[in-house]
């Protein structure tokens, strides 16, 4: 980006507190927004939103709002148009979707599908569909996978009221369920996959929930922590398992047979992504403070 003939390379922005979620927002009318998630070891927890401020190139905080409990993940709403309502989803003992304003941010919903029990088993992640907008999708510690369908209610003053409802829950693998993900293939609204403690990626069809498909299972049972698919290529996602220092590569073609291992880590990898713009690169972070980009041009 240039401003005023500079161009600065290293933008800055140091929360009061420990970062463990991040998100950017891809609104056109938002640019350079950021949502960060604090780590705070007790119930009352934060959630800045930080901004670019163009004249300073300065990152700065617009918003903060408490959270319970650490976000074990936050996302923007997936509008890359700017049609939708400015919406910002985070998950912890709820999904909560929040309202985002000029000069605050409110509680839209909050998504509980066990209203008979004060019990609620943790939600260790969520995806939210780019095709569909409205269609979320949770895991949970409880083995269980929740699609949610948001809808837009009648209109309090000049706001459209947003609220949600299960549209199905399945028992997705034997124990806990640590992560999911929509794919894009098959139109990219109906296709989604998990992983979980059982050391396990299974693939599902809203269509056809009767059935699931298991890509890949760690040979040593090791349990998977995070999934992401391939942004340009929907046959190919990867997955890493806890303790573990490669990245693992797979195509839903051929299961349970990986087109690639990575490894070029010292210590266990935290966090995979793939480029948005190529499906032949991928980037992987690990607690050894490397974060390593890779090109799979003779993988893929």
């Amino acid at each position: 980006m240039s401003l005023h003939g500079k161009r600065k390379e290293i933008y800055k922005y140091e929360a009061p507190w420990t970062v463990y979620a991040m998100n950017w927002s891809v609104r056109p009318d938002k640019r350079f927004r950021l949502a960060l998630g604090s780590f705070v070891e007790e119930y009352n927890n934060k959630v800045q939103l930080v901004g670019l401020d163009e004249e300073s190139s300065e990152f700065i905080c617009r918003n903060t709002f408490d959270h319970p409990y650490p976000t074990t993940k936050l996302m923007w709403i997936p509008d890359t148009k700017g049609v939708y309502p400015d919406l910002l989803a985070t998950s912890g003992d709820y999904l909560r979707v929040w309202r985002v304003g000029e000069t605050e941010t409110r509680l839209e919903c909050l998504l509980n599908n066990n209203k008979n029990s004060d019990f609620c088993a943790p939600l260790t992640s969520f995806d939210w569909n780019e095709v569909d907008p409205y269609l979320l999708g949770t895991s949970s510690i409880d083995t269980t996978c929740t699609i949610w369908g948001l809808e837009t209610g009648q209109v309090l003053g000049r706001v459209n009221l947003v609220s949600g409802h299960v549209k199905t829950q399945l028992i997705a693998h034997d124990k806990e369920v640590y992560d999911i993900a929509f794919s894009r293939a098959g139109g990219g609204r109906d296709m989604f996959a998990s992983v979980g403690a059982d050391g396990s990626v299974r693939m599902f069809d809203l269509r056809h929930l009767e059935h699931s498909t298991i890509i890949y299972e760690d040979p040593q049972h090791h349990p998977l922590l995070r999934l992401c698919w391939n942004k340009q290529d929907p046959n190919y996602l990867a997955t890493m398992a806890m303790d573990g220092m490669e990245v693992v590569i797979l195509d839903v073609r051929v299961p349970c047979t990986p087109v690639a291992r990575l490894n070029n880590h010292r210590a266990c990898v935290n966090g995979i992504a793939w480029a948005p713009h190529s499906s032949c690169h991928i980037c992987t972070a690990a607690s050894c403070i490397r974060s390593t980009i890779f090109s799979a041009h003779h993988t893929l």
